[in-house]
């Protein structure tokens, strides 16, 4: 049987080499049995840490290693993923880390593998690593020092600045707390609180939606109140999406891309059993996640089918809604924490080709609306490209949208400050929570 660090090489192997997204593949290991409770701790700091700050290791391990031509790829990675709790889990001690690691080789390996594992590592331990903070030119500093690619950080410099750059870059490797969404349709904030403190969970109230719920010891998804429709997983900026919509009772509301159903479930809570929420989503299977979430909630005004969203127009009918949610397929840079092998496998060709789709369901849906309806694009990414850029080009072909500035009435008071020209767009480090952005959209009557 594999001990703990034995899976961690395994699951970090597996993400690099067959491109497995971390969170799920997490997942599927936490999931499987074959880790205690305990070890399941520190199996997901080992691999979420060393994915989190690969380009930082790669850069401290590269001059140990340069003279060994033919070290083997499981041999790179057992070596990272032990220089990270050398370097980052104060709990454990290097000797400790180095030992698990010589043994791992030799098991892997051979005597001469775990040789040179040995002597790279006790060389670290010796000689330190380079101070990053001396490093003169930006781009390469916060790089290397936060691991995030270079054309990311030179691309966020240019719209943020090297200040707003480097604060986001460090909060991406900064664990989330988990946050919730009372059901409001159910229960209040302050019920689900009482529930959830009943049953030993650590809670508070969120700082920014006013239905959230913060975690800050306990995985809320196994609580009573989760398992019995109170509360659905959801992180504070998300929640900010379905206020920004302004539902209001017998709303008819559209959500085009729905899965796994987090924002229509909040509108229909909102709705408070009343209007109807037509969800859609390009996968049967999602969709089935969007009804098993309705299910859990008891909400019944929602109707989930599956459907291409840039096909909407075959499908329902020009004006039939009074509200339209676009919360739009994305590169997902605001969700860096959560999924960190987000920075390293997405492209600048990637951005374009999700620009382009984003534009596309726009221009779609925006017809359904109804002559002064509301059209709200949202994503979870920071990238202008992806959000205001695809707004302008949205509205430079449709002529009857205009931005709808009283957005912040509608949106928490302590966002309204991050709102430019009717466009809120939510860095991490502002208030700790995903970098989302939203803008909301009237059709002229």
């Amino acid at each position: 049987m594999k001990n703990v660090r034995e899976l961690a090489l395994e699951a970090l192997l597996n993400v690099e080499k067959k491109q497995a997204y971390s969170n799920l593949l997490l997942n599927n290991y936490l999931d499987s049995g074959k880790l205690s409770k305990k070890d399941a701790g520190l199996f997901t700091e080992i691999v979420y840490g060393t994915i989190q700050r690969t380009i930082t290791l790669d850069y401290y391990l590269a001059s140990y290693i340069e003279k060994q031509k033919k070290l083997q790829d499981w041999v790179k990675v057992l070596l990272k993923m032990t220089l990270y709790q050398m370097l980052y889990l104060d709990k454990v001690p290097a000797r400790a880390a180095i030992y698990e690691a010589v043994e791992i080789a030799k098991k892997r390996g051979h005597k001469g593998v775990a040789s040179v594992v040995n002597g790279v590592l006790r060389s670290i331990q010796r000689n330190g690593v380079p101070d990053l903070e001396k490093m003169e030119n930006d781009v390469e500093r916060i790089s290397i020092s936060t691991s995030h690619p270079k054309w990311l950080v030179e691309k966020w410099i240019e719209q943020y600045g090297v200040h707003d750059t480097e604060r986001m870059c460090e909060m991406n490797l900064v664990p989330p707390h988990q946050s919730a969404r009372a059901n409001t349709a159910k229960a209040d904030v302050e019920e689900v609180l009482q529930m959830l403190t009943t049953q030993g969970f650590n809670v508070e109230k969120g700082e920014l939606a006013e239905e959230s719920i913060v975690s800050l010891k306990g995985n809320m998804a196994y609580s009573n109140a989760f398992k019995n429709g109170y509360m659905t997983i959801q992180d504070e900026s998300s929640m900010l999406v379905a206020r920004a919509l302004g539902v209001e009772k017998d709303d008819f509301v559209y959500d085009c891309c729905a899965a796994p159903g987090g924002k229509t479930t909040h509108i229909a809570e909102l709705l408070k059993d009343s209007g109807r929420v037509i969800s859609t989503d390009l996968h049967e299977h999602k969709v089935k996640l969007i009804k098993d979430q309705a299910e859990r909630l008891q909400l019944s005004n929602i109707e989930a089918q599956a459907l291409d969203s840039r096909k909407a127009q075959e499908i329902f009918k020009e004006g039939q809604f009074d509200k339209i949610l676009v919360d739009a397929p994305c590169s997902g840079f605001g969700v860096i924490r959560r999924k960190p092998d987000l920075k390293y496998t997405k492209s600048m060709q990637d951005i374009k080709q999700l620009a382009s789709i984003q534009l596309a369901i726009l221009k779609e849906v925006a017809p359904l609306v109804k002559k002064g309806g509301t059209l709200v694009y949202s994503t979870c990414t920071i990238d202008k490209e992806e959000n205001a850029d695809v707004v302008e080009a949205f509205l430079e072909a449709n002529k009857e949208f205009e931005i709808d500035f009283n957005i912040k009435e509608l949106l928490p008071e302590k966002v309204n400050s991050y709102v430019k020209e009717g466009m809120l767009q939510l860095l991490p480090h502002y208030f700790g929570t995903d970098g989302f952005f939203i803008v909301r959209l009237k059709r002229q009557v």
